[in-house]
């Protein structure tokens, strides 16, 4: 399942790059398009600038450089020296015929400015096929000083204009954008729903596998009690009657993680707090996995810096939760060495459980306490689980309103933290 992974992060890495690329392209292109625009905009009121001298004598002498009476101050702004009194009424009417002509619809500010009297003498607010609200009418004009006197052309709207004759482009952008989003989040979807449903099959075959074989021994066992000389031999009796009692024991801590299944698929846990003491819960648990520590010739020292802890909590999720990290830690050890330590940190009581296993990866740290993961070396699984005890561990801890955290080092074991608040 690695492996296959691994393929499907790479495609979604190398699709994320490639609809990175197209879309800095089609910024790219739609900035050149605004250029583009802003060139042409910037060509037609000139043409039309050009026009209204020809139409009019606004200058003694212009012949073909009118470029030399025409300053451009910014995108929006025009200055045309005049060096005469035009007729008004025919000025305004020739300056909107021009615009017209030349394409140019969007609004226009025009003012005639008297360098006698520094100031403004008349202005007209050309009304194009483009012109904006009311407002526009009486925005201010920026007060050029020059020594000569000229006729101002202000472009109030020229940004706006522009972009609302790049809306073709702008809306087959967003259209392309909302194509490649939904692209994106479908090789999402197909890599999350390709993730549950690998790990569905790992779990069958992995719950198939720890049942199987069991189920297989007991069936042996009972073949060879129901002989009719098996009562001539006892000790072959009692050792198939133990073989039987081990296995059915095996399952029953199978079916205790199926259920805990159930457990995690709640929203929340429904706890059923009582008061009790953290620590003898502690010794229970260790207890109850007397036979396994027993066998793996295991070590587990306990340090309860408080002799008596009392916690208000859910006493059988938090005993299913110190089983499974002591259990772990005994799995995951050739020669286990736990220690458990205890004490109350403000409010809250705190929990160590530390192994000298073989330790988690920093890559698998992250994840290990989601559902159905497992640590793996290649394709095979380095111990026999469902993926499903840590998963629990956290979902109690975090139902009690507290913290797990775990610190480990490859070859060097780890060291889980447990902090709930008291009461």
């Amino acid at each position: 399942m690695v492996i296959r992974s691994r393929t499907l992060r790479l495609v979604i890495l190398v699709s994320t790059v490639l609809i990175t690329i197209i879309i800095a392209i089609q910024l790219f292109w739609l900035q050149k398009v605004y250029r583009y625009e802003e060139k042409q905009f910037n060509i037609n009121v000139s043409k039309s600038i050009r026009a209204l001298y020809a139409d009019m004598e606004l200058v003694n002498d212009v012949k073909d450089n009118v470029q030399k009476v025409v300053e451009n101050i910014n995108p929006d702004l025009y200055l045309l020296k005049i060096d005469c009194n035009p007729d008004l009424n025919k000025l305004w009417i020739n300056l909107k015929g021009e615009l017209t002509d030349f394409d140019v619809y969007s609004d226009c500010r025009a003012a005639i400015y008297n360098h006698d009297h520094d100031s403004f003498t008349v202005a007209k607010y050309i009304d194009l096929p483009d012109a904006y609200h009311e407002s526009s009418k009486e925005s201010s004009l920026p007060h050029i000083q020059k020594d000569y006197s000229y006729l101002m052309m202000y472009f109030p709207h020229r940004g706006q204009y522009i972009i609302k004759q790049m809306l073709f482009w702008i809306a087959s952008s967003g259209l392309l954008l909302l194509v490649l989003a939904g692209f994106g989040f479908s090789v999402f979807y197909f890599y999350r729903q390709k993730f549950y449903n690998e790990t569905q099959r790992d779990f069958v075959n992995n719950f198939t596998h720890e049942f199987k074989t069991p189920l297989a021994v007991i069936k042996i066992a009972s073949d060879v009690l129901q002989q009719k000389n098996i009562v001539e031999k006892p000790e072959k009796l009692n050792n198939y009657a133990g073989i039987i009692s081990e296995q059915t024991s095996h399952l029953q801590a199978q079916v205790q993680r199926l259920l805990e299944i159930a457990y995690t698929d709640r929203s929340s846990l429904p706890l059923e707090k009582e008061n009790f003491d953290a620590n003898i819960l502690i010794k229970e648990a260790i207890n109850d996995l007397e036979p396994l520590i027993e066998q793996k010739n295991a070590r587990i020292n306990t340090s309860f810096s408080i002799p008596e802890i009392m916690v208000n909590a859910d006493k059988a999720y938090l005993r299913l939760c110190f089983i499974n990290l002591v259990d772990n830690a005994l799995k995951y050890s050739g020669s286990p060495l736990i220690e458990i330590n205890t004490d109350i940190n403000g409010s809250n009581f705190v929990a160590t459980i530390k192994d000298n296993g073989i330790g988690i990866a920093p890559e698998h740290q992250r994840k290990i306490f989601d559902r159905f993961y497992r640590i793996t070396r290649g394709e095979l699984h380095t111990s026999k689980g469902f993926g499903l005890g840590l998963n629990f561990v956290k979902k109690v801890i975090d139902t009690h309103g507290g913290t797990i955290e775990l610190e480990s080092e490859p070859g060097k074991g780890s060291c889980f933290t447990i902090s709930i608040p008291r009461t």
